[in-house]
């Protein structure tokens, strides 16, 4: 700093402080805007850095509703005679008018470890129904993917085929993996899909004695090329149970992440949006 000498009209001085050049405090701009101001621009990401377009979406998945306070009717699949009304009904779709769809996975065959990431940020209610032979030693990747919000279901300890096999096999298969889920996870799974989506009467009767509130099948499949319906008509609507599939024989398509993204897309394109399996069923 340095003072200067100004003459006044009645012979006084006054010194007058004169900043140097150079030596002036600086103007912080989180001052000038304030600082939840700044704080608020800084925090701002590029729309390239969004979550939905880094997986491959062009606009983010709509919320879904509330769920229902208790869940809803149910459409039996159409198959073997389901019986007296205690045993679980097996179900391809939901009835709701709700504007969502249910995305569920089997086997555990294919680990992505980005595929927990992208659970994350989107937000995917998904649903995993699993096979303790197929798993292995990769219960710690579900652990990961249950942490950030995927529901872990029973898709039987072996994988067998369990249409026409006797009671007592039926039982070990579906029993023995929902005591796998509790003892790696500590969670009591209550939907069962039966491997290759075959069944009968008999599988019904010992997914009931093993508390299964539901036989969950599906209604279409995202493959590697395209997807793909069991029935009815062929177009997504409100309520479908829908399956990414594992294309373990086309290792040249693509991946678990990519085929999720591509029925995404199909999702909103209907104007459709993802729920949570198990707040309906």
């Amino acid at each position: 700093m340095r003072r200067a000498v100004v003459g006044l009209a009645a012979g006084a001085v006054l010194l007058v402080t004169v900043p140097v050049s150079g030596c002036a405090p600086s103007v912080d701009p989180i001052e000038r805007l304030g600082r939840k101001a700044a704080q608020g621009v800084r925090s701002q990401r590029p729309a390239a850095e969004q979550p939905y377009r880094r997986w491959g979406l062009d606009a983010p998945l709509p919320t879904p509703p509330h769920p229902p306070a208790r869940p809803l009717g149910l459409t039996a699949e159409t198959g073997p005679e389901t019986g007296p009304r205690s045993l679980p009904p097996v179900v391809d779709h939901v009835r709701t008018s709700d504007p969502v769809v249910f995305l569920t996975y089997d086997d555990g065959a294919e680990r992505d470890p980005g595929f927990a990431g992208m659970v994350r940020e989107l937000r995917l209610p998904v649903s995993l129904f699993l096979t303790d032979g197929v798993v292995g030693p990769g219960y710690g990747h579900f652990a990961r993917l249950r942490s950030v919000g995927a529901g872990l279901e029973n898709h039987t300890l072996d994988h067998s085929a369990l249409r026409g096999l006797p009671y007592a096999g039926q039982r070990a298969e579906i029993c023995g993996q929902r005591d796998k889920l509790h003892a790696r996870f500590g969670v009591r799974s209550r939907l069962f899909r039966p491997p290759y989506g075959t069944y009968d009467r008999t599988t019904l009767r010992a997914a009931a004695d093993c508390e299964v509130s539901a036989v969950v099948l599906w209604r279409a499949s995202m493959t590697g090329t395209g997807l793909r319906f069991t029935h009815g008509h062929h177009g997504l609507r409100p309520g479908d149970i829908l399956l990414v599939a594992s294309d373990d024989d086309d290792l040249d398509g693509p991946g678990l992440r990519e085929r999720t993204t591509r029925l995404l897309r199909r999702v909103q394109e209907r104007g459709l949006t993802v729920g949570r399996l198990e707040d309906y069923l």
